[in-house]
């Protein structure tokens, strides 16, 4: 699939039947429990965040129009992100 530009979230009414991709969290966990304070690696983090959250939009929104069962895609994407390799795990 080819990749989309990076365009802002589309911002949707929010009630029962509409979901909305939450924005970026305001603070970030560090390790030493503290909230990330370094203003360029909270700008890098911020990005990284809506890229992918436009990312997984995208696909979602291509698999509903393709026939994909809602339900059994939103299990796929969680079974995705449960399945990411931490950097900082021994390879």
């Amino acid at each position: 699939m080819a990749r989309r530009p990076s365009a802002p979230l589309r911002q949707r009414p929010r009630d029962e039947k509409t979901a909305v991709i939450p924005p970026p969290p305001t603070n970030w966990p560090g390790l030493d429990g503290n909230a990330v304070g370094c203003r360029e690696k909270l700008k890098v983090l911020t990005e990284n965040y809506q890229e992918v959250a436009q990312v997984l939009q995208d696909a979602f929104e291509d698999a509903i129009l393709m026939g994909v069962d809602e339900a059994a895609l939103r299990q796929i994407l969680q079974d995705v992100v449960a399945g990411l390799v931490s950097p900082k795990r021994a390879r």
